[in-house]
């Protein structure tokens, strides 16, 4: 095993903010996986396995631990069940399959992160979300073990899921899909509106918040005058009000507070209060 010590986080985020990481390591299959966090757990090491860098957020301090970048890349099909590895972009899941005549992960086109991370999260958007068609999940837990657990062993909700309240790491996710000649048709009217209407020219990690029940976090956060207020080098993106975007240099402070002032003008102006939906890695 190779650890690489200092490795700026505000490379490896779509934020592009964080400091250096204590110690990094790649890893590329599911036994190096398995390997890396037995080590860990053996010797008392904290870690933080990250995908694609979106939905998250590291201190300018950076890590203190073992940042495990996740780079299990595969993907296998076989019919309508696809096999994919944890670090494959899950917005190229969803454009693939489509284009195969194959639906139901439409809406994965233009969503930033890896497949593992849209597991853990149970990210979704325009009616769809990851557990939809997702049938089993391959795991290694905290002692580097693996367990391959089918989806009926799970919980799921509204960008959440079993993973969150688990130590370990997700290796692999299988789904099954439906075949589909409207599949691609739907993929691309999907990617079409995400790009005329979510900043992906911008640094950002995604949706800030959650959605509120039975109200959009963005639409919110425009209705309290927030669009384009900033602090510091943070911005709340005057193309879409959910996402916070590093304008200029932003620090992680900046985005800490910001977030906490939307949070606050919203509450007061609308009565919702927001949650966070970006992970703040301490």
């Amino acid at each position: 095993m190779h650890f690489e010590e200092g490795r700026l986080l505000k490379d490896l985020t779509t934020f592009g903010i964080g400091g250096p990481a204590k110690y990094l390591i790649e890893v590329q299959s599911i036994p190096q996986l398995q390997e890396v966090i037995a080590y860990c757990n053996d010797k008392n090491l904290r870690y933080f396995v990250l995908g694609k860098g979106s939905n998250v957020l590291f201190q300018d301090q950076g890590y203190d631990g073992v940042v495990i970048l996740n780079k299990i890349l595969f993907c296998e099909q076989q019919d309508g069940t696809f096999y994919v590895g944890a670090g494959y972009s899950f917005s190229l899941l969803g454009s693939q399959t489509a284009r195969k005549g194959w639906a139901g992960l439409e809406f994965a086109s233009g969503i930033p992160g890896s497949v593992g991370g849209a597991v853990y999260m149970n990210a979704g958007a325009n009616g769809g979300e990851t557990f939809q068609y997702l049938t089993e999940v391959t795991y290694i837990n905290e002692k580097g073990k693996l367990e391959v657990l089918p989806k009926g062993k799970l919980q799921w909700g509204y960008r959440t899921s079993s993973f969150q309240n688990l130590k370990g790491a997700i290796a692999a996710a299988k789904f099954h899909l439906i075949a589909s000649t409207e599949a691609r048709p739907r993929q691309l009217k999907i990617i079409d509106y995400r790009t005329k209407t979510q900043p992906y020219g911008d640094m950002s990690a995604g949706c800030v918040f959650r959605n509120a029940p039975h109200a959009s976090a963005g639409a919110l956060i425009e209705q309290s005058g927030l669009k384009g207020y900033s602090i510091g080098g943070a911005e709340v993106s005057p193309m879409h009000a959910n996402f916070i975007v590093n304008r200029s240099g932003a620090k992680a402070q900046d985005v800490v507070d910001l977030a906490a002032h939307v949070k606050k003008v919203v509450q007061e102006k609308t009565g919702h209060e927001l949650e966070m939906e970006i992970k703040v890695i301490t």
